[in-house]
Formats: structure tokens, sequence, C-alpha cells
């Protein structure tokens, strides 16, 4: 897929900030930029998300790879996957989020996560009340609704970077370990597709 929108110019200061950052500027930030509120703003959403300290960060990065891998956002599933590598996550484990479902190296609860956040993406929502209370329960009031607004997040910036024909740009070879590929499922009747690398960012 190639963008359907071509890339704004950026102030040579950002983009040298960004390549400091990132290696690359990445291209949701150059989409973005075509108009100037929406691009602060959500830069500004972005980070503060990435600020909220009351759910564990690795089940908050499990939940955004399988919100990427369920919508098909191959940007947003390699860049949580680079984040992986430098929140010190186990990347045997992180590789392995698109196939979730077939995979035995997942804790229970990060099962219930992913299946949540897979719940959530869902059009419509299939939450149901005992794997919410079974959340709830084990994680806390606090870091339930911190978890569930950055699932909705993810859904948010996953969908606006497909929507503009956003792909990886391989941020997340760092990673050394492949991204599985998410498996065909009857409910999308579609493959996951394999992705190679690239780092999401919060917007």
């Amino acid at each position: 897929m190639t963008l359907r929108i071509p890339k704004a110019q950026l102030h040579g200061e950002i983009s040298a900030n960004l390549v400091k950052q990132f290696g690359a500027v990445p291209e949701p930030f150059e989409v973005t930029a075509h108009n100037p509120k929406v691009a602060q703003d959500s830069s500004d959403l972005g980070s503060r998300v990435s600020e909220w300290d009351m759910a564990d960060d690795g089940l908050k990065t499990f939940a955004h790879m399988a919100v990427a891998a369920r919508v098909g956002c191959s940007w947003c599933l390699d860049i949580n996957y680079f984040q992986a590598l430098h929140q010190n996550l186990d990347l045997t484990r992180a590789s392995q989020v698109p196939r979730w479902r077939e995979s035995e190296v997942f804790t229970p609860l990060e099962r219930d996560v992913l299946e949540y956040a897979e719940a959530m993406t869902n059009t419509p929502p299939t939450v149901d009340d005992e794997l919410y209370a079974g959340l709830l329960d084990r994680l806390g009031p606090a870091a339930m609704v911190e978890l569930t607004a950055s699932i909705a997040f993810a859904n948010m910036a996953t969908r606006n970077n497909s929507a503009h024909g956003i792909t990886s740009q391989g941020f997340s070879d760092a990673c050394g370990i492949p991204l599985a590929s998410r498996p065909e499922t009857s409910e999308s009747g579609q493959s996951g597709t394999e992705t190679s690398g690239m780092v999401t960012t919060t917007i």
C-alpha cells in the first residue's frame, strides 16, 4: 500500500529531532503535519497516554499490538514491537502477539488482556461481563480504566494510520526476532500481514 496523501514538508529542526529519536521521520508525523492543530493535539494526546502509570506498560504494549494486528496497521504493530525492545519486554512473547491464540508463551493474564483488546476492537465490540470482571478483579479499577482507555487510543491511532495508507517503515528491524504473521481467521477472512520492523508513534 502507498500513502493516499502526500507527505507534508516538516521544518528542518523538527525533522532532525525525529530522526535523532527514531532513526527516520515517522510517516504519521509527515501526514498529520498538513493540519498543524491536528498534528499538535495528536502528539500531545499520545504523550499524555504514554505517561499514564497505573497499568503495566507491557500489558498496554501487547494490547496495542493486538489492536494493530486486528485492524491491519503494520505501522502501529511494528512501532510497538520496537517499543517492546526498549521497555526490555520479552521479545519472544512480543513477537507472537499477532498469533497469540495459537501461541503458548503468554500468561493467563496476558491472554485475557489480548482477548480484551480484540473484543474492544471488533465492530461492534464483543466485550462480555465475564472477561471484563476477570480483568477488573486482577488489575483493580484504576488500571482497568487505564487499560481500556489505552486500547481505545490504539484503535484511534491504528485506524487513522490505516486510512491514510501508512505502513511499516522498518523501525523494529532492531528487535532481531521477526514478528509472527497473523493467521487467517473466520472473523476477518483475511490473513495477517507479516511485517518487519517499524515503530509506532503515539499519533
